[in-house]
């Protein structure tokens, strides 16, 4: 993987555990040469990666619509900027720009994005590893609801295993390092 999109929250959370996970994950990003590819923003969570990678010596590219601008705040320090007309513009590039997915805490946006890459790599438009930091168990909750899903019969196993939940950037990175798991064909449901 050269280049990791993160979804991750425009605010920093009311633990600086969350914090602190960003900013971990963003060094070990720069340390292992995987470019940061994110929203843009210099606040919350977002801004707190996107600085770790950069004081690191890493690469960000950040991608933003212009509708945010107002909003969000463009951080001027990425080594490469994107605009875009529409968020669902800025959601194929920021995918079609990188190799793998990481959530961080975040609000309902990141739940948004997280799930919409879960929904791609089920129907088969990419196979590439998706994970979540699970900072003082964040995504606990999201993990039973995907099993709940499971086992209530509205889609298979495989797609659980879709998203590698860890609490530890250095294990979450070194399993999405060493996914291979994908979907089959005759294990796509369509929606």
């Amino acid at each position: 993987m050269k280049r990791i999109c993160v979804f991750a929250g425009s605010n920093v959370g009311a633990s600086p555990e969350f914090e602190q996970g960003a900013v971990r994950l963003g060094q070990l990003l720069a340390e292992q040469n995987i470019e940061l590819v994110y929203g843009g923003s210099k606040i919350g969570l977002m801004g707190s990666i996107a600085d770790s990678v950069l004081k690191s010596g890493g690469k960000v590219t950040g991608v933003m619509p212009k509708n945010l601008f107002k909003r969000e705040i463009i951080h001027p320090l990425i080594t490469e900027f994107h605009e875009t007309e529409t968020m669902h513009e800025r959601k194929a590039l920021m995918s079609d720009l990188a190799d793998g997915y990481i959530a961080l805490p975040g609000g309902i946006g990141t739940f948004e994005e997280l799930f919409e890459v879960m929904c791609w790599a089920q129907i088969g438009i990419h196979k590439k590893p998706i994970g979540a930091l699970n900072v003082l168990n964040y995504y606990e909750p999201v993990s039973d609801l995907v099993k709940k899903a499971a086992t209530a019969g509205f889609m298979p196993q495989a797609n659980v295993d879709l998203l590698i939940i860890e609490k530890q950037p250095e294990v979450l990175l070194e399993k999405m390092f060493n996914d291979n798991r994908g979907i089959r064909s005759d294990e796509i449901i369509d929606l």
